[in-house]
């Protein structure tokens, strides 16, 4: 009973009114004025920072080559090959055919239009010379600017040459179609299959094109809690924002130390130190490099970079939540004897396993340098990806410290849990290489969001697409709920089971 009310006195005491709290300095006026300053800061830069992705996007209409298994006509001077298709493609940028040389030199000139069945208007033309066709090889026919008239309308592709017989290339077809409204006719006469071709280009991004307007929108709804939270603090009322502040000023020199003590402790009696932070993800990646690229033989450009991004994110992940997962067990004597909100200390935890994710960021730029990768602006919104991943691990730390005061087995479950979590995450294999039955395992796997966002910023040197903010915000801050939740309607009862 003892134990209870003196829980109570120290629960309280974190919940009594602000006007009372007043002992720790907090400029709330100024705080609140920085961080609507910082958002339209944030604003701003990101818009240029994401530049034509925020626009655009490869478009899911897009038509993929069929496989080539037999040549149409011998394209000579009065040929003639036409496909006629449709596509769902908002800005049309270019089209490609498949060819046939019969392992000759060929001569003449092939000429690709593509031609709009509504008004017979010819949208794109292109000729190509056929002494430079390679057997299999493709020509592409690419529109100077995107043409964003042709969507779902019917069009034909028309192919015909000037070459002499013996001296003329083939394009590519294959037999069987499944395509609706497809057709396909040689020389006037109609055929069974579709010819080898190509169709790609981009859409316009929904958001992208909205983009002031949503965050008008969201800046509106900051500046209503902002206004909210000023009116609670005013009149005394009790706000967990203001406590969290508070707290966060009045703890700050136990955060300091607390996440200091973690970070020494790791390496204590360690010669390397803190420089096993830097060593580490290097030597991971090198013996998984050479295991997967040796025996599974993945297809992947830049494949040192496609590892190393996935082992320095895992990594902070798997160290966040296991430190964080015993902060509370761990600090059993200073939670019975001394008052510190708790959810101090698996904070500190994820801050601490945060320092050594930062040092590890400097292996994986020299690695995407000595790769060949040059840096571009896409770099500077990694970081985005790197606080979401932070407020997720802290939501699943938080989670797990609560739960591991009242079952103990707690961590060896997580043990076996997140190295399944582990092998779920495209770390060291393709997405490519899953089949259809389980691809949709990462659409539920927060950890496959945040690694593929930072993947495109290194490797492709582009912002990912705005939908891809929107759920690495969205897995961040439901994790953190969760976690908060959890964490908030135990933590009465911890120093009951320490």
């Amino acid at each position: 009973m003892a134990g209870r009310a003196e829980l109570r006195f120290f629960f309280d005491q974190d919940r009594r009114p602000v006007e009372k709290q007043q002992s720790t300095e907090i400029n709330l006026k100024k705080t609140i004025i920085t961080a609507i300053l910082g958002y339209v800061c944030l604003v701003v830069l990101v818009y240029f920072l994401m530049g034509y992705q925020l626009h655009f996007r490869a478009s899911r209409g897009n038509l993929e080559q069929p496989a080539a298994e037999a040549g149409t006509v011998e394209l000579v001077q009065d040929a003639v090959v036409e496909q006629t298709f449709s596509i769902k493609i908002q800005r049309l940028q270019s089209v490609s055919v498949q060819w046939g040389t019969y392992y000759r030199a060929n001569s003449g000139t092939v000429t690709m239009e593509l031609i709009d069945q509504r008004d017979g208007s010819v949208v794109m033309s292109q000729s190509f010379a056929s002494s430079d066709i390679t057997e299999g090889g493709l020509t592409t026919m690419t529109a100077a600017e995107p043409v964003e008239t042709v969507y779902d309308a019917p069009l034909l592709l028309r192919l015909y040459a000037d070459s002499q017989p013996g001296q003329a290339v083939s394009p590519m077809m294959s037999p069987s179609s499944e395509r609706e409204g497809f057709a396909l006719s040689l020389n006037g006469e109609p055929a069974e299959g579709v010819l080898c071709f190509s169709v790609s280009g981009e859409d316009y991004i929904w958001t992208g094109l909205h983009y002031w307007e949503f965050a008008a929108a969201f800046g509106a709804v900051l500046a209503l809690a902002a206004a909210l939270i000023w009116y609670r603090y005013r009149k005394g009322k009790h706000s967990y924002v203001v406590n969290a502040l508070v707290a966060m000023r009045k703890y700050r020199f136990l955060i300091r130390q607390l996440v200091g003590r973690d970070f020494k402790t790791k390496y204590k009696r360690s010669v390397l130190g803190v420089f096993w932070s830097f060593l580490n993800p290097l030597l991971t990646m090198a013996v998984q490099y050479v295991v997967f690229s040796s025996l599974f033989r993945f297809d992947l450009p830049y494949y040192q970079v496609y590892l190393i991004v996935g082992i320095v994110f895992y990594n902070f992940f798997s160290e966040s939540t296991n430190m964080a997962l015993s902060s509370i067990i761990g600090n059993a004597g200073l939670i019975t004897k001394v008052y510190v909100p708790k959810y101090i200390y698996p904070l500190t935890r994820v801050l601490s396993s945060l320092v050594n994710l930062v040092i590890s960021l400097i292996p994986l730029l020299l690695v995407t340098l000595v790769s060949g990768i040059v840096p571009t602006k896409a770099y500077l919104l990694v970081p985005f990806a790197l606080l979401c991943l932070a407020v997720f691990s802290l939501g699943i730390g938080l989670l797990l410290a609560a739960l591991m005061v009242f079952f103990r087995d707690i961590q060896f479950l997580w043990g076996v849990l997140s190295m399944i979590w582990m092998y779920l995450t495209p770390i060291f294999y393709p997405v490519s290489i899953l089949p259809k039955g389980v691809s949709w395992v990462l659409d539920v796997n927060p950890l496959h969001y945040f690694i593929t966002f930072a993947r495109t910023c290194f490797m492709d040197g582009i912002s990912p697409e705005p939908v891809m903010y929107l759920q690495c915000f969205l897995m961040a801050m439901g994790a953190l709920l969760v976690g908060a939740l959890v964490f908030r309607k135990t933590q009465d009862r911890f120093v009951l089971y320490l």
